[in-house]
């Protein structure tokens, strides 16, 4: 990631079928010292034109346009001129799939459309917008074809080689992390550890992400109720409203959620799961950060490892961002830098490793 205010503006081109998005988009982006937008389409076909002759340096797409829906925009620019792209999508279960589709063919991050007061709400995210796209301008973008996840199979099943009822891998992830964690779930074995999740995402797509997940992988993959008792072969995801923490009750891990205020800015936030991992199940956790901007998680983890569990991070090159891995490892939380295409054998070689009683080696 590109921390540092770039020479020149950063050029933004908008796309939306809306004349009053694109002009409150331009009024927000335009705001910022750094940034300008050089352009405004109301349609794919009119913004392939304009890429040719503006040469943008990030996009903010819509997904509902008239002629070219956004998606299949999106997968033909993947695919021919793979650049930036900031999604926007409204806050419906229908967006909220779209948008998720969207970071699959290569989007870099998505900005939800609020329901209601779309030119006050837009104006309140104006910092968010930013963020967002300053983290796109510095982003790694490679080029997507469909079905390049459609050779990846889950690993043979552990068996009795682990007490996995004793076992939790706590993952944290941000910017880049749906596809990380995907990349990583689709591989787990069926009888899999518990495998609690916090991904920086607003509360209309967690559900929706869960669900996506279910369908692709052989472990159950839900979005967290809360007291639910942690089972092997299950992924808890935390709601975009709540933070997701581990905690006991007798022998066993159950979840818990909590509306207590942001942590790093964050709710849900890396930093109170694996705080509340490090206290409930010590030795017998893994951490996993994956990619992502900020420090989110980074203190947490390191007292994983003070509590004796082993920590992984995804390395630079796989990461859409680096920073939270970055910052885990600068503290000294992280054991391994692994891959993401070979994290999850990462783990659970680790598993094996430390064998039934959890303990480092």
């Amino acid at each position: 990631m590109n921390n540092t205010v770039p020479k020149r503006k950063i050029k933004v081109l908008v796309i939306d079928d809306s004349a009053l998005i694109r002009s409150v988009l331009k009024e927000v982006i335009n705001s910022f010292p750094d940034m300008e937008v050089i352009g405004a389409a109301s349609n794919p076909l009119q913004a392939r034109e304009m890429i040719k002759t503006l040469n943008p340096d990030v996009l903010t797409l819509d997904v509902e346009m008239p002629q070219m829906d956004g998606l299949t925009f999106l997968e033909k620019l993947m695919r021919l001129r793979p650049m930036p792209v900031l999604m926007i999508s409204s806050l419906t279960e229908r967006g909220s799939d779209a948008a998720l589709r969207a970071l699959e063919l290569g989007a870099v991050d998505f900005l939800p459309k609020p329901k209601l007061g779309i030119v006050e709400g837009i104006q309140e995210y104006a910092d968010e917008i930013a963020g967002k796209i300053r983290v796109a301008y510095g982003t790694k973008i490679h080029s997507h074809t469909q079905g390049e996840h459609s050779a990846i199979t889950s690993l043979p099943a552990l068996g009795n080689r682990i007490a996995t009822t004793e076992k939790i891998i706590a993952v944290g992830s941000s910017t880049g992390g749906t596809e990380a964690i995907k990349e990583l779930l689709i591989r787990m074995p069926a009888d899999a550890p518990g495998i609690l999740i916090a991904q920086h995402m607003p509360e209309a797509f967690t559900k929706s992400f869960a669900n996506r997940l279910d369908g692709l992988c052989k472990i159950k993959v839900v979005e967290s109720e809360g007291n639910e008792r942690v089972l092997p072969g299950h992924a808890y995801i935390a709601p975009g409203h709540s933070h997701l923490l581990l905690k006991r009750s007798g022998a066993n891990y159950m979840t818990e959620l909590s509306q207590s205020a942001p942590v790093n800015h964050h709710r849900p936030s890396v930093e109170v799961l694996f705080r509340s991992v490090a206290q409930f199940a010590g030795k017998n956790a893994i951490g996993v950060m994956l990619t992502g901007m900020g420090k989110d998680g980074a203190i947490g983890m390191l007292e994983m490892r003070q509590a004796g569990a082993y920590n992984l991070a995804q390395d630079e090159a796989s990461c859409v961002v680096f920073g939270m891995p970055r910052e885990a490892i600068a503290v000294g939380a992280v054991d391994e830098v692994v891959p993401i295409q070979e994290m999850t054998q990462r783990v659970l070689n680790r598993l094996m490793q430390s064998g039934g009683m959890g303990n480092r080696v």
